[in-house]
């Protein structure tokens, strides 16, 4: 087996200790085991991404997962760091990880539509903040999923094998909400980044395309979401509903969309 082939195993290996210590018996303990595993599933992935784009970026839609993953866990890293009650993430955020991991390995060998756009400093500012946007709004929703599943064991008394490791209700939200305050800020700042990017290469202001719509349809949930948690103190399994569906909207419209252009497309083609 060629080296190259061997890389992506290497990388999707290296999220299992993460996901693995992310179910010890002390929950959300932030000792060696802790950093030196999650330091191990943020490197694999981000050396790999790195080979791969040694000769620039790559559009791929396994490439876009690798970078996802990477950046995933270093902002969740930099996350527990600041926030102890973050770390008790671990248990739905690494496997969730492990699962992008084995579909890019899955569609390792699809093939790649080229990039069109030429390599500029704002073609790099647009990726790093799509990038950003796209770890900081996958923390928001484990951290809005775990909320849900902390309520629903309330309302039924009935506390899982899961829930017992997972932040509190009120510790779920505020991860939650702090991670889509910084995620609508970013997305925001990669929006006004792709409307100069349009006007350098094709000369408008704005390309409504599928991704185009799909992030200012989820910049737009994002500030109605903030909005009203603001306002009315919107919170708990409905907070946690918008979250989940700014999410999706950014997963269509960033790795989604990969998927369908090399991927479904291009075996149409075929």
């Amino acid at each position: 087996m060629p080296f190259s082939a061997v890389l992506p195993i290497l990388a999707a290996a290296a999220l299992v200790p993460a996901t693995l210590a992310a179910f010890r018996p002390v929950p959300g303990r932030r000792d060696w085991v802790f950093w030196s595993s999650i330091g191990v599933a943020a490197a694999g992935p981000a050396l790999l991404a790195l080979v791969l784009g040694d000769h620039g970026w790559r559009t791929g839609f396994a490439y876009a997962l690798w970078v996802s993953i990477a950046a995933t866990a270093a902002a969740f890293a930099a996350l527990a760091a600041w926030d102890r009650a973050a770390a008790r993430l671990a248990p739905l955020l690494l496997p969730y990880l492990l699962v992008l991991a084995v579909l890019a390995l899955a569609w390792g060998h699809a093939p790649e539509q080229p990039l069109r756009a030429a390599t500029s400093t704002w073609l790099w500012v647009h990726i790093a903040v799509a990038v950003a946007t796209y770890a900081l709004i996958g923390i928001a929703g484990v951290a809005a999923l775990a909320v849900a599943l902390q309520e629903s064991a309330l309302r039924w008394k009935r506390p899982t094998f899961l829930t017992r490791r997972l932040p509190a209700v009120a510790e779920g939200d505020r991860i939650a909400f702090g991670a889509l305050a910084a995620a609508t800020f970013v997305l925001g700042c990669g929006l006004v980044s792709g409307f100069v990017l349009d006007s350098l290469t094709l000369g408008r202001w704005i390309r409504l395309d599928h991704k185009t719509v799909l992030s200012i349809a989820a910049f737009l949930v994002l500030a109605v979401l903030l909005f009203a948690h603001a306002r009315w103190g919107t919170r708990g399994r409905r907070g946690a509903r918008l979250a989940l569906v700014a999410w999706l909207l950014l997963t269509l419209g960033y790795p989604g969309v990969k998927f369908v252009t090399d991927v479904v497309l291009a075996r149409v083609a075929a």
